[in-house]
């Protein structure tokens, strides 16, 4: 399956529905805003050092496999190499808010990702896709992701909003649990050192496929302290979302201190399966490997600032999330970006992770962030099943339980930032899977026992606008 879209199709898109709107002004303001309409983007490139990794790829998301938690598990020794998206994917998006009577505007986004690097769309599926068969050490980069091609990878919507009743808009959403990890990560879901950057697992409720979802109504609604989010979706059986979606959010914020309460249901949600065996698992037919599952979640999370002298502050972030993907009854379907898919496996029991996390951000007057992020995910035992009858139980025992094992990730970054436009950084991570969940990884033991771990180095600049 060809997936490939042309960038610059999506770059000239986005400039000419901006010149519909109005005439260019010199000078131009800080961000290209033009009658309601305004031009946005961002490019994150530098240069990265791995302990262990796989090559670049310049369809996954950010590049490089940034953590130990991966779709191949065939870590092939040290890598050094120029790479992207650090700390923020490189976009470029538009968006609309046109007044048209009172305190009503008429509102909307478009956004696409892309690698600086090479000019290609995002397309995390067709990442799996080109290393399906190609056998362990041997593989580039590829994972799981909501990002797989399609034209605007991010969200597209339009709607109305107003200031006292709130915003409604219709078409493709981040998840709320997406949109609050970028409010209480500490690392702000830096890709190269924040889990939240690097995996949509969490966002996603369990789901990276679920993290962005198609067919779907968004209302926020903002009143004093108090701010609330719901999120709606019919599902769609070429969205990576099966069936209906639902979800919720409620928070406060008041001096420095913001709380929210998170809640998620997904119907029929999928996970695509990298081929991480020796020998390969081909490409399968009629398509992409996969499970899908119903997938619940709830979480907690909140951030404290305190104001110091010199206009410095200091920022601790804390959360919890837990996460819930049960058996789901569907046999086949599209994954994001209408890749196919096979249902190769099905859960029999229910899969648990429970992820925390801390940290804190120290921003100091001059422009210099420094920030340290913590993150823990524990997995329990939980078994699947070839095929749609889920009978044979694959794993570390014949009755195919999946052992129960840890994820550990500490990682701390310098960002000067010179203004909102430009900023320079230095950063560090590393992440380490345990037992369970370092199934596949070479030197375990079919996932009962084991780990594998990795560090990576990584210097970079950063441009929005």
């Amino acid at each position: 399956m060809n997936k490939k879209r042309p960038f610059g199709a999506a770059l000239g898109l986005a400039i000419a529905a901006t010149a519909a709107h109005a005439e260019f002004k010199d000078p131009l303001p800080d961000n290209l805003s033009l009658g309601g309409v305004t031009l946005y983007g961002t490019l994150d490139v530098g240069y990265a050092y791995q302990t262990h990794g796989v090559p670049l790829n310049s369809q996954i998301t950010g590049g490089l496999e940034y953590q130990a938690f991966t779709t191949t598990r065939n870590f092939a020794g040290s890598v050094s190499t120029v790479a992207e998206a650090g700390l923020e994917l490189s976009k470029i998006g538009i968006r609309v808010k046109q007044p048209i009577s009172n305190d009503w505007s008429l509102v909307g986004r478009v956004e696409t990702g892309f690698n600086p690097l090479s000019g290609r769309l995002l397309d995390n599926c067709g990442s799996i896709e080109a290393n399906s068969g190609v056998k362990q050490g041997q593989q580039t980069a590829n994972a799981d992701g909501n990002r797989c091609g399609q034209f605007f990878s991010a969200e597209a919507y339009g709607g109305i909003g107003n200031a006292a009743l709130g915003q409604l808009t219709i078409g493709r959403h981040d998840t709320l649990m997406f949109d609050a990890l970028a409010v209480y990560d500490p690392q702000a879901r830096a890709p190269a050192f924040s889990f939240f950057g690097y995996s949509g697992a969490v966002g996603g409720s369990g789901s990276p496929q679920a993290g962005r979802w198609d067919n779907s109504a968004k209302y926020l609604f903002r009143s004093g302290v108090f701010h609330l989010g719901a999120l709606y979706s019919d599902g769609g059986k070429d969205s990576g979302l099966f069936g209906k979606a639902y979800s919720g959010d409620l928070g406060i914020a008041v001096h420095g201190l913001s709380v929210d309460a998170l809640y998620s249901n997904e119907k029929g949600a999928v996970t695509l399966r990298g081929s991480f065996n020796n020998p390969p698992n081909p490409l399968p037919t009629p398509g992409l490997a996969a499970y899908v599952s119903d997938d619940t979640s709830y979480s907690f999370m909140g951030k404290y600032t305190f104001d110091l002298r010199q206009q410095d502050r200091f920022i601790v972030y804390a959360g919890y999330a837990h996460i819930e993907k049960a058996h789901a009854d569907y046999s086949g379907g599209q994954a994001q970006g209408g890749y196919q898919i096979n249902v190769a496996i099905n859960i029999n029991n229910t899969l648990i992770y429970d992820t925390y996390w801390l940290g804190g951000r120290y921003v100091f007057s001059s422009g210099l962030n420094l920030v340290l992020g913590l993150y823990h995910i524990t997995q329990n035992s939980w078994t699947i099943g070839h095929g749609t009858s889920g009978r044979q139980g694959i794993g570390c025992s014949t009755t195919g339980n999946l052992c129960a094992g840890d994820f550990y990730e500490a990682s701390f970054v310098a960002d000067y930032v010179f203004n909102k436009h430009y900023d320079l950084y230095a950063g560090v991570n590393y992440s380490e899977v345990t037992d369970g969940l370092a199934y596949g990884f070479p030197g375990t033991t079919v996932g009962t026992s084991g780990s594998e771990n990795q560090t990576t180095f990584m210097v970079g600049g950063r441009v929005r606008f």
